[in-house]
């Protein structure tokens, strides 16, 4: 992945459509890929009988889309002025959609009212692998018109808005590793998960052969976002067995988190319609764990790069207090990155996990891996596992360097070597840790708000519950007879 120039734009500008507060500002950006579908290109689709459906989709605080189906007529006659309503409980549940106490915005008390999803007419794109298809990216609102500020995609759009406050903008690629396996999601379901075959039976890490046995599907995925809008770069295999990794090129951070949320639910979905099944748990088993390392750079409003200067290694004032940043609030900012009980398995030494509070160049043992020059110098955090909320995420990347930024942070010494090795201070270790580190920071407060903090607190404190009350193999295992 090389950030080297800005996405340019193409965004729909139909005075009479209503935008969406999130719409808005990625016009004002000029940022922003061109739109895979234009409005008046959907209406000739609908017309022709090609479209009959358009799926009005959000991302939930789990990183999931949640949404509905509507016929694509009367998105076109009502829905694309007027949004449609959905449960405020979307961003209230647990990972099995149960209804849990603690959220201000949705409970028994209060009724559980309506948000709206309002679409954001600049995201609109076929889905091939859906007959008669497409999809728009909705900004979850209030029945009032305020944006829901706990919704994901709301909260990285505000920290986008601060950052432009500073006269920058942010450009960021995911990289998202995933497991497929030859069993489709019923049947390992169905064997709860105790009988299901990995697509590829030995390390297939850059292995030619081994992942020409999952091309088809990797192609058919491909080939699909492709179609969807989004620029593919390739594909390759990873360590664990039937592990993959397919890239995208980067675009304005709130386009490659719309694209991320869509790809990650397309694959799934693709995965079925092959009768197979993937998997973006952090750690699967054992063995290495899948990551999402996110890739971002920053430029300055006009397009130029912002981060490459005349100081000591190549990095201007910016660069150096963002790097800074980033290490200062890691700790603090550890849940959005790990917000499962799952993710903090993956923080293995050894394994390509990062665990240290370090930075290095080219250095994947470092939590912050420097690569790049010039125009494409970036910063690659590889703190969170493939089970994260990409908008969350960058999210606490762009916060965490914006804190460095304001604060004029000195640049800690670079680490060489081993960062397993060294002394740096080292990420937490578990769910709650992250969550007490969330908790006491004053930082995320006032990077977030304190009701966005609540929020995601309150959705870590319901997974440590549900974990904490349950009764797993592992103790059947080692209790039944011999305790």
């Amino acid at each position: 992945m090389t950030l080297t120039s800005p996405v340019t734009s193409s965004v729909l500008s139909d005075p009479g459509i209503p935008t969406s507060p999130t719409s808005r500002q990625r016009v004002a950006t000029g940022a922003n890929q061109a739109p895979a579908l234009m409005v008046e290109d959907l209406r000739a689709l609908v017309d022709s009988g090609e479209v009959d459906t358009v799926v009005m989709a959000a991302t939930d605080i789990q990183g999931r889309l949640q949404g509905k189906r509507q016929s694509a007529r009367f998105f076109l006659d009502e829905l694309m002025e007027h949004g449609t309503e959905g449960c405020n409980y979307l961003l209230a549940v647990d990972v099995d959609m149960n209804t849990v106490d603690g959220y201000d915005m949705s409970s028994w008390e209060t009724g559980y009212g309506d948000l709206v999803f309002s679409p954001d007419l600049s995201t609109l794109r076929r889905l091939p692998w859906q007959p008669g298809s497409v999809l728009v990216t909705c900004d979850l609102l209030w029945p009032d018109g305020s944006p829901v500020a706990a919704s994901p995609r709301q909260i990285l759009a505000r920290q986008v808005e601060r950052l432009r406050e500073l006269g920058l903008e942010a450009f960021a690629g995911t990289e998202l590793e995933f497991i497929a396996f030859d069993t489709s999601y019923e049947d390992a379901q169905r064997s709860d998960y105790r009988e299901v075959r990995p697509s590829n039976l030995y390390n297939v890490d850059y292995s030619l052969l081994g992942t020409a046995r999952v091309e088809p599907l990797l192609r058919d995925i491909r080939n699909s976002m492709a179609g969807a809008g989004m620029y593919v770069e390739g594909a390759k295999g990873e360590c664990n067995l039937g592990q993959h990794e397919i890239t995208f090129r980067y675009a304005d951070v709130l386009t490659t988190c719309d694209n991320h949320s869509i790809y990650k639910n397309g694959a799934k979905e693709i995965a079925a319609q092959h009768g197979k099944s993937i998997t973006f748990m952090a750690k699967y088993n054992q063995r290495e764990g899948s990551s999402c390392h996110v890739h971002l750079s920053l430029r300055d409003t006009e397009g130029g790069a912002v981060l490459p200067g005349d100081s000591e290694h190549g990095f201007s004032p910016i660069m150096e207090r963002f790097i800074a940043g980033q290490l200062a609030c890691l700790e603090d900012f550890t849940y959005f990155f790990a917000p499962n009980i799952n993710s903090y398995k993956r923080f293995v030494e050894g394994s390509f996990a990062p665990t240290a509070l370090a930075w290095g160049f080219d250095n994947r043992t470092c939590a912050l891996r420097v690569v790049g020059e010039g125009p494409s110098l970036r910063v690659e955090t590889r703190v969170g596992g493939a089970d994260l909320n990409p908008y969350l995420a960058t999210a606490a990347i762009i916060a965490a360097g914006i804190h460095g930024i304001e604060n004029e942070l000195e640049l800690p010494p670079v680490t060489e070597g081993s960062a397993y090795a060294g002394d740096a201070q080292r990420l937490p270790t578990t769910l709650r840790a992250a969550r007490e580190r969330l908790g006491a920071s004053q930082t995320a407060r006032e990077a977030f708000g304190d009701d966005v903090v609540r929020h995601y607190l309150n959705a870590a404190d319901v997974e440590l519950a549900d974990y904490e009350s349950s009764v797993t193999d592992w103790e059947r295992r080692r209790g039944f007879e011999r305790l």
